[in-house]
């Protein structure tokens, strides 16, 4: 009987073994480090060529969002550049919330993931090749709790007039469709023969932020830094001693001022991509609002893949959470601010079987949210 090995021993690797037989394994994923999130899994199989494993992926009533695994399919491939879905299936009932997961892997090798993993290389490598790029400036924002660099990219207008845009990813580092979307984002706004990126880099000075969370993405965390916190629930008052990332992000908008801002997500429950507002802030006033509506309207028509049927509930007046960045953010600056959220699962109203939501998709919802930015502007201006 082939004996299958499993081990997770690399960057955003996450997984417990609890017990293995032959091409069937029993599994557990680890919670964040000083934390009770626990969603993200990313874990290689090996020594199982041509034969079907069976992993069962248990405990997860107690995962950090249950409602994320029902119709919910894994992320597989066997060389890590091409990610696909294979077959899952969810028991609330079984072992206390059980993901089963089967797989014929056609080579030795097969890694396994909640979503496509954006690893800490690819990172350095998104980061050095936007700052290569003509116009593009990079700087250390700080120093993380682990020790590894928070970094910024600008670009665009340096004029007194010029639109101070934000974009900001992986606040939450399990959501590692939040890097995709802004490799998608950075390919467009560096390209210096697209005619959108030419004309918002002549309006705008743009402010990025790749990887809000590097600590929490070497550790194979879903949701906090280093030392287990939440970083989009301390914007109201970031510390050095839980929340540098955040202090030295804000510290930098202070400096710069924001009138638009995205920070790009991933939702576990939620089959589609929406926004999230700043409705329920003090400062909340219909002109700055219908600026939110109007971006949202404008990505509604010019992709498939955004809807507005599906999203968060509004806050009601006045009962906005401050420590969430874009609540903090639209009430700090007055700015047109919003909470970019991809799904884990496959988009409801557009379908891939194949893949689901994917990098892919990510990548070209960057190219339109900067597409619609343009166009954006342009009704701003007009």
């Amino acid at each position: 009987m082939t004996q299958i090995s499993i081990d997770a021993g690399f960057d955003s690797g996450n997984i417990d073994i609890l017990s293995i037989d032959g091409t069937r394994a029993s599994l557990a994923i680890r919670k964040d480090n000083m934390s009770e999130f626990a969603q993200w899994f990313h874990f290689r199989v090996t020594g199982a060529a041509g034969e079907e494993v069976t992993l069962k992926i248990t405990g997860l009533s107690g995962s950090a969002f249950p409602g994320g695994w029902p119709n919910y399919h894994a992320c597989v491939s066997e060389d890590r550049e091409f990610w696909t879905r294979t077959d899952s299936s969810y028991d609330a009932d079984e072992t206390k919330g059980t993901l089963t997961i089967r797989y014929t892997p056609a080579s030795n090798i097969a890694y396994f993931a909640y979503f496509a993993p954006y690893s800490m290389e690819r990172h350095h490598d998104l980061v050095a090749e936007a700052a290569a790029s003509e116009g593009v400036e990079l700087t250390k924002l700080t120093e993380t709790l682990d020790g590894q660099p928070l970094d910024m990219l600008q670009m665009g207008s340096r004029d007194d007039g010029a639109k101070q845009v934000w974009l900001y990813a992986r606040q939450h580092p399990g959501e590692t469709q939040a890097e995709w979307w802004m490799e998608g984002a950075l390919e467009c706004l560096t390209d210096p023969t697209d005619p959108v990126a030419r004309a918002l880099r002549a309006r705008c000075r743009f402010h990025i932020v790749p990887n809000c969370n590097p600590d929490g993405s070497a550790r194979g965390h879903l949701r906090t830094n280093g030392v287990g916190t939440n970083l989009n629930r301390e914007w109201a008052a970031p510390s050095a001693e839980k929340s540098p990332e955040v202090l030295a992000i804000r510290a930098k908008m202070d400096e710069t001022g924001v009138d638009f801002a995205i920070d790009a997500h991933g939702d576990e429950a939620i089959p589609a991509v929406f926004l999230a507002g700043f409705e329920g802030i003090p400062g909340w006033t219909d002109t700055l609002g219908d600026q939110f509506y109007s971006y949202q309207a404008i990505l509604d028509r010019r992709t498939p893949d955004f809807q507005t049927k599906l999203g968060y509930p509004k806050a009601p007046a006045g009962r906005a959470n401050l420590g969430i960045s874009t609540n903090q953010v639209a009430q700090r600056f007055g700015a047109c601010a919003m909470t970019l959220e991809m799904p884990y699962k496959d988009l409801a109203d557009a379908p891939e079987p194949e893949q689901g939501w994917s990098p892919e998709r990510c990548k070209l919802l960057g190219r339109d949210c900067m597409a619609a930015l343009f166009e954006w502007l342009e009704t701003q201006e007009g």
